[in-house]
């Protein structure tokens, strides 16, 4: 397969969610910029999802550093930000999250590797399921895991109906702004109850998911929530929420865990 060739298999991935979770996105978008290095290859691949500022800081950082330099980075951060997770989950935590987060995923495993015993309540995050993806790997790490559809979020979340009480919500981003935390649809839903609930929220993420410019907030397909609909219904898929950082009880990045206005100032130093 030549580069072309191997550059739009890529594109058409990050397209159709076949590539998820944020950091995933930017390393196939990192290796495709690098087969064909050109402007017009950093446009297509910007234009592929647009609430992904980790994608263009990315390849804005090609201009400075190697190829393998910033694909350490991945690595290094998720090292750092797998520690601080670990010192925050306590025994017998259960920890509520959303959506499919790279960075989340991996501070779990390893915090499960490392003997802590938690267990994890999350939704299927329709239409696209992508809570299932969390599910199998968790499972197949062998951490405790109950799934609830979208809807159920305010039982899983308020110890309604046979749940238990959620300790801590852990939820990643796809991008990190001034102003607070743009994550899956459904984000900001959730972080609503876990604040009124008094149930401590904490972000997971990189911290070149940053970005001081304004955001677009993708909308979706209408085929992925219903194929085939009845003519003349107007249906609404948006694929991502903006979560206030009033709600936010800290950012733990690779700089460390802090409340959101340090973070702000460590991340632009």
């Amino acid at each position: 397969m030549n580069k072309q060739k191997i550059f739009n298999k890529i594109a058409k991935d990050i397209k159709e969610v076949k590539i998820q979770g944020a950091r995933n996105i930017a390393k196939k978008a990192l290796y495709a910029y690098s087969l064909i290095p050109t402007k017009n290859s950093y446009e297509k691949l910007f234009s592929l999802r647009p609430t992904e500022p980790m994608l263009v800081n990315v390849l804005n950082k090609m201009e400075k550093q190697s190829y393998k330099e910033i694909l350490k980075h991945f690595d290094s951060a998720q090292d750092k930000i797998n520690k601080y997770v670990f010192k925050l989950i306590k025994n017998n935590d259960v920890i509520f999250t959303h959506c499919h987060s790279t960075n989340v995923i991996n501070a779990l495993i390893y915090a499960k590797k490392k003997g802590k015993k938690f267990e994890i309540y999350n939704t299927e995050t329709r239409p696209l399921y992508q809570g299932r993806k969390t599910t199998r790997e968790l499972k197949k790490a062998r951490i405790k895991v109950t799934q609830f559809i979208d809807s159920a979020a305010m039982i899983a979340l308020t110890k309604k109906q046979g749940t238990k009480k959620v300790n801590k919500v852990f939820l990643g981003a796809d991008a990190l702004l001034k102003e607070g935390v743009i994550n899956k649809v459904g984000s900001g839903m959730i972080a609503k109850i876990a604040y009124d609930s008094k149930i401590l929220i904490y972000i997971i993420a990189d911290s070149w998911k940053y970005t001081n410019k304004k955001v677009p907030r993708e909308q979706r397909k209408l085929k992925e929530v219903w194929d085939k609909a009845p003519k003349n219904i107007k249906i609404r898929n948006p694929a991502f929420e903006f979560i206030p950082k009033k709600y936010i009880k800290g950012i733990i990045s690779e700089l460390g865990v802090f409340d959101y206005s340090e973070f702000l100032k460590k991340v632009k130093s």
